[in-house]
Parts: C-alpha cells; sequence; structure tokens
C-alpha cells in the first residue's frame, strides 16, 4: 500500500499574552509563535480496510481517537469520502504535554500529509480551517515558520520569525494540563505583560538580544508558582549564559536563547545532567527547507 514519510515540527512562544476570558470558556491571546528544529516522524500507510490505526513508539499517547492525529485523519478522510483506512505511525521526539505543540503538530502533519497523498489539492487556507476544528495551535502548525497570533491562537499572521537562532530546551519530569493553566490564571493580576508590538519590531531588526531579554509569558505566573522547577531551569539557562530564557506555553518546558553555537553546547552539555528531556536546537524558518 502506499505510504508517505513527513516531520512534525515543535513550536515554543516568544511571548504568550491573554487579554480576557470569552463567553464560550476559550482565552484571547495576543502570541509570537516559532517552529523549531526538533520533530517527531510521522509515517502514513493506506490501508485496505476503513480502520484508522495509530502505532507509535511513545507509551504516553492515546492511540486511539482520543489521539489529535487520529482525529485529524478522520476529518480530513470524511472531508474527502475517501473508502480507505489508514496506518499512522508516529516516531515521537517531541515531549509529551510540555507546551511545544507536539499532539498539534502531529494533527497538522496527517492533514498536510494527506492532502499531497490523496491529492485533494485543498489549498493551506483550506486545511488550516480543518485543523482550527480540532485544536486552536493545528493552524500554525500547517502554516509553519513563525506567527503573530491573535483570537484562540487561530488568527495568524506570518512573520520572518529567527533564522537558525541557537537554543536550550528543558523539560522537567511534570506534565502541566493546559486547560488548569488557563483555568487558574487571574487576569486582574498579571502585572509582567509582554509589549507583542514592541517584540515583533524587535524579531524584526533580528536583535536577539533585546528580544531574549524582553520576552514574556503570562502562564508563568500559574505554572511557575505550582512548579517551582520551572523557575529553577530559567535561573540555570541564565547562569548558563542564556540571552534569555521563557516557559514555553502553558509549559512545562523552558528554552533559553544562546549567542551562538559553542555557549548552546556547553549549556546543553550542564542541563542535560540535570534534566532528563534536554535538547540543541535551532529556531526553523520554512523558507530555509522544502517540505
Amino acid at each position: 500500500m502506499r505510504e508517505i514519510q513527513l516531520k512534525s515540527r515543535a513550536k515554543i512562544n516568544l511571548s504568550l499574552d491573554v487579554l480576557k476570558k470569552r463567553e464560550d470558556g476559550y482565552h484571547e491571546v495576543q502570541m509570537i509563535m516559532q517552529q523549531i528544529d526538533l520533530y517527531d516522524r510521522i509515517l502514513l500507510r493506506e490501508r485496505k480496510d476503513n480502520k484508522i490505526q495509530v502505532i507509535s513508539n511513545c507509551e504516553f499517547i492515546p492511540k486511539d481517537s482520543g489521539n489529535i492525529a487520529y482525529q485529524a485523519a478522520l476529518k480530513m478522510r470524511n472531508h474527502c469520502k475517501s473508502p480507505y483506512g489508514l496506518d499512522i505511525h508516529i516516531e515521537k521526539n517531541i515531549p509529551v504535554a510540555a507546551g511545544l505543540a507536539g499532539g498539534s503538530s502531529n494533527a497538522a502533519a496527517v492533514i498536510k500529509g494527506l492532502n499531497e497523498f490523496w491529492n485533494l489539492k485543498l489549498t493551506t487556507k483550506e486545511l488550516m480551517e480543518i485543523g482550527v476544528t480540532i485544536g486552536a495551535d493545528v493552524p500554525f502548525c500547517i502554516m509553519g515558520g513563525a506567527a503573530y497570533a491573535e483570537g484562540i491562537g487561530e488568527k495568524l499572521t506570518p512573520i520572518t520569525g529567527l533564522k537558525n537562532v541557537w537554543m536550550v530546551i528543558a523539560k522537567p519530569a511534570i506534565s502541566v494540563s493546559t486547560a488548569e493553566v488557563y483555568g487558574q490564571l487571574d487576569l486582574s493580576k498579571l502585572l509582567d505583560r509582554p509589549n507583542t508590538i514592541e517584540l515583533l519590531e524587535t524579531i524584526e531588526t533580528g536583535d536577539v538580544t533585546i528580544l531574549s531579554k524582553n520576552m514574556r509569558n503570562v502562564l508563568e505566573s500559574v505554572t511557575e508558582n505550582k512548579h517551582p522547577v520551572i523557575k529553577e531551569i530559567k535561573n540555570k539557562m541564565m547562569e548558563f549564559n542564556a540571552l534569555g530564557s521563557m516557559m514555553s506555553g502553558s509549559g512545562p518546558t523552558v528554552f533559553g536563547i544562546y549567542k551562538n553555537y559553542e555557549r548552546a553546547k556547553s549549556a546543553y552539555e550542564n542541563l542535560s545532567l540535570l534534566y532528563k528531556q534536554t535538547y540543541m536546537v535551532q529556531s526553523y524558518c520554512r523558507r530555509n527547507e522544502d517540505e
């Protein structure tokens, strides 16, 4: 049977602000999102029956309809009325429940892959419209690169983003519920908000040092309070010469931005002794590679 292989990239937040809670329970946000070159590998293989099956090297992700990649495959099959089933092989490298959009990225890869696999000829905009029905981060993962996000995260403006900037990513041995973090956020007590427009201008100039010093994530006020290890990792990142360090998404993953390869490598070597899930990566710009 036919098959296709894909890369499913993680993302970090270079800023995250929450403006208000909507009547439907979602929150209005302003975010700057950036893909990195940490990725899962996805293999899609057509089946003669109509069964959709998730297969993975990771024991922590669901293998049934509870998996967002499964939901993406079902949406795409229903959209084109394909009679075929699908095996979805997920080689997990992105930490699970980490604030890196690993699940959303898997779903995005399935949507993009099936568009090509089944020759559906849907536009990126149409794919993103399907993606947002599955999860708020899925449209960004379909678009890729870097973006300014508004609404619940689905209103996206592409930006140039960071080009080949070295980072170190560390996830402590805990998991965090995004819903719980947003649910515990007290908007009236937020004092240290990002200046998102200034940050966007800084990214355009390419001044990574100023960007690193002014990154903000308002969700840290909840997750750090509950899990002090996050603050500990941020402090370690700075101790090992990061230009700046911040939690990504709702956490618990922390990233540090470094001036060059040598400093990032030194930090990685030190941090990997302390935290098992530590990675040295670069920012990813979709213009650098033909997917």
